[in-house]
């Protein structure tokens, strides 16, 4: 197997790498596949930067649980790789989609600006397909003469209005829920409004994006074999203790369970929803594997819409598929 340095001196990539193909490169896979690993190479082979596409991630503290990782962007003689949308913000404010795509078109531009080729590195598919597929996303305020008159109405009543508006809504499980149903009555009220151009009027151009997408996933067994491993790592080496710890410094078990997964599980356990260690491990265990195949899902999804996604080698070795990444690279903006 080549060293980094020769294969430097065999794929000669210019630095920084001409933007004229592709501006962008994409690594996406489930979860404990080894995205981050082969993104951290990638970007120091490359001479450039890594922006994270994780929804749990950003928010400062999450760090076991949402498999920050930070340690891997340090390589092993010193040099740090330079990361981006990690550790952004508190689990007091609810990061969304449309943070994010705000955040990322800011943060690329800024990437770019230093005559670099960004990595993106990441799993969470609206997250990716929010700047890949550019969505229209809009920050819409609450209105309060609206809400005022719709909570004088039942619920009943408001599903009949959201109907009304939306005849192709389908998010049945939403129309339990009066909050939910009074927030997308009010989107699709400012969406129709005038206030909406207003709005657009004082937006900037998004930068055009011309991403090259790497896809890396591993065997379905081996994959569970890793969220298993993985998963006892993070119990030894604290996971628990993390979650109570946020909760202890204030954060409810609401809000560490709407997180999702590690927080969602350990929190319902920390409150004795779930008796014991062993019945967490494998409930956890078992969702992060249901998860992991979700994500699956999420990206052929993607490519049934149009999005081509290089896959690389469904195998554990990373260097086969850092060797097959660069000769992707290679090819798409080189030849």
């Amino acid at each position: 197997m080549l060293s980094d340095i020769q294969l430097k001196e065999k794929y000669n990539f210019p630095d920084p790498l001409p933007a004229k193909n592709y501006n962008l490169i994409v690594v996406l896979g489930p979860t404990a596949v080894g995205k981050t690993s082969l993104g951290v190479r990638l970007a120091h082979f490359l001479n450039t930067e890594i922006i994270s596409a994780d929804s749990r991630q950003v928010y400062r503290h999450l760090d076991l649980g949402s498999g920050k990782d930070l340690a891997e962007y340090t390589l092993s003689d010193g040099t740090q790789i330079p990361y981006h949308l990690i550790d952004i913000t508190d689990l007091s404010y609810e990061y969304n989609v449309f943070d994010y795509q705000t955040d990322f078109y800011r943060v690329f531009g800024e990437i770019a600006g230093r005559g670099k080729i960004p990595v993106v590195v990441g799993g969470t598919g609206m997250y990716l397909d929010s700047f890949i597929r550019n969505y229209d996303l809009v920050p819409v305020p609450e209105n309060p003469e609206l809400r005022a008159e719709l909570e004088k109405m039942s619920l009943e009543e408001l599903d009949s209005l959201l109907l009304k508006l939306c005849p192709d809504f389908h998010t049945t499980a939403h129309l339990r829920d009066r909050n939910r149903v009074i927030r997308h009555i009010e989107i699709k009220k400012f969406m129709e409004s005038p206030a909406l151009e207003q709005w657009r009027k004082t937006q900037k151009p998004r930068p055009a994006l011309k991403p090259l997408i790497l896809g890396t996933t591993i065997e379905r067994p081996l994959l569970r074999a890793n969220i298993e491993k993985r998963l006892k790592e993070r119990f030894e080496q604290g996971m628990i203790e993390e979650v109570a710890e946020l909760h202890k410094n204030g954060a409810s078990w609401e809000r560490l369970e709407s997180l999702g997964l590690e927080y969602k599980f350990i929190s319902e356990f920390l409150e004795g929803k779930i008796s014991d260690k062993d019945e967490l491990f494998e409930r956890l265990n078992l969702a992060i594997g249901q998860f992991a195949k979700r994500q699956e899902t999420w990206f052929r999804g993607m490519e049934k819409k149009g999005v081509k996604i290089n896959w690389l080698p469904s195998v554990p070795d990373g260097n086969i598929k850092f060797i097959a990444a660069l000769d992707i690279i290679k090819s798409a903006f080189l030849d």
